[in-house]
């Protein structure tokens, strides 16, 4: 099985994911991103190559993120130890010091047992497929092993937040006085510095979800869990609420009537805010397959043009790069603004979602409004193959159901890429309507 996931390499902390796994994965970044530049352990220039390090607040996150310096340092990289902040905030980190490249440990919006490791190349970027198969590969080669001066020595990197929120404050096009903004870090990466940031751009802030204890990140909180944060809004009368998951790629809101604001209504906000200001390259949003039909209408409406990806923020990221896009995203809340970051940036996202309310001095419901929901259901129809989903009988079935919407809903059938399972996903003009015709495709799926 291939060590690399969608987003990294992650698990069970000291089950699969072990202090042995995070060194050896460390030198074998060393040994493959290094490539044609060690020499002696420094550049052709002399310049000992440096790579970042962080993590967010999670327990086994000490452990991993020390196994993880000390195989960089035995390889003879110079290790800056960011400590905990966000992922966005390491990569940019790695592109504002010009590092070779990165390591963020970090399993996001999983629970506190798991834990994972999120490899990034110069310029806070993520890895190519290619290039992660290289480094699994390099696992089980030779090792850098320098001796005396040629090993790599690691810092504290003492400046890493203060330059994070100068680079976010630097980027709002608008300052967020005379908004009150509830909070909720997931009691995550973003508890030490999303409410600094947030205060420091003009906002009143409420905080909850910013008491990270190494166990208790993603419980009850956050993005998976918005209720809390819904309830906080309404009990302090707050303008709305932002949700960060744990390490904070991701932003979801709340009105504020305690309404969830997901990824596909922010992109729909921030898209027409920077097609007006001329911002938004080519006029054009990049979203997945999965983003609401209604998201498509709307975009419509104001002359944008939506391309389609599949479901990822990294496939989000290679078809903007394709591209030259600005903006894109998943309703997850992966928000991806690439004049600012290289990666979602839950922070970033939120602080220009308030920016747009400040600004336009509208409630972030009638913001929203733009976009009109089409119901959406999912059956995970278990117990069969990939192909299946490519059958004669399921092709006839699917096409039948798209001539019954025509323009007023879609159909999505979707392999799991883990599983023996298949997806289907129907949008309808109404919920009754997307069941039965998701009902209906499942028992074909199911054969």
């Amino acid at each position: 099985m291939a060590l690399f996931g969608t987003d990294g390499v992650r698990g069970l902390a000291n089950g699969p994911l072990t202090a042995d796994l995070a060194l050896t994965l460390a030198q074998a970044t060393a040994v493959v991103l290094g490539r044609g530049r060690i020499a002696d352990a420094r550049t052709a220039a002399g310049r000992r190559l440096t790579a970042v390090v962080a993590r967010d607040p999670r327990v086994s996150g000490e452990f991993l993120s020390a196994a993880v310096a000390a195989g960089l340092a035995s390889s003879g990289v110079d290790v800056l130890d960011a400590g905990v902040v966000p992922t966005p905030a390491a990569a940019f980190l790695i592109s504002d010091i010009d590092a070779d490249f990165g390591i963020m440990v970090s399993a996001s919006h999983n629970p506190a047992p798991d834990n994972g490791i999120k490899l990034f190349a110069r310029g806070g970027v993520k890895l190519p497929d290619a290039v992660e198969r290289r480094i699994e590969e390099a696992m089980a080669g030779p090792k850098l092993q320098p001796t005396g001066g040629g090993v790599g020595r690691i810092r504290r990197f003492a400046d890493a937040e203060d330059r994070y929120v100068v680079h976010l404050l630097a980027s709002l096009p608008h300052r967020l006085n005379g908004l009150h903004v509830v909070l909720d870090c997931a009691n995550g990466a973003a508890a030490g510095v999303s409410p600094e940031t947030f205060r420091d751009a003009g906002a009143k802030v409420t905080v909850i979800g910013a008491d990270p204890d190494g166990l208790n990140i993603n419980d009850g909180v956050g993005s998976t869990h918005l209720a809390h944060l819904a309830g906080e809004v309404i009990r302090t009368g707050a303008d709305l609420g932002i949700a960060h998951d744990g390490d904070a790629d991701r932003c979801l809101a709340v009105d504020g009537d305690g309404n969830v604001i997901d990824g596909d209504h922010i992109m729909a906000i921030l898209a027409v805010a920077m097609k007006r200001r001329g911002t938004l390259p080519d006029d054009t949003l990049v979203a997945t397959v999965m983003s609401n039909l209604g998201l498509h209408r709307a975009m419509a409406e104001h002359g944008i043009r939506v391309e389609q990806t599949a479901v990822g923020d990294r496939y989000v990221l290679e078809r903007m790069n394709e591209g030259r896009f600005g903006l894109g995203g998943e309703q997850s809340g992966h928000v991806i603004m690439s004049e600012f970051a290289t990666t979602g940036d839950g922070l970033l996202t939120g602080l220009h979602l308030c920016a747009e309310v400040a600004a336009r001095r509208k409630s972030l419901a009638e913001l929203a409004s733009i976009m009109t929901v089409f119901p959406q259901v999912l059956v995970n129809v278990k117990g069969v193959e990939r192909s299946r989903a490519t059958d004669d009988d399921v092709r006839v079935a699917v096409a039948a159901a798209e001539a019954e919407l025509g323009d007023t809903g879609r159909v999505l059938l979707r392999p799991s890429g883990t599983e023996p399972m298949i997806r289907v996903m129907v949008e309808a003009a109404d919920e009754p309507t997307a069941h039965r015709i998701a009902g209906r495709l499942a028992d074909v799926v199911r054969g």
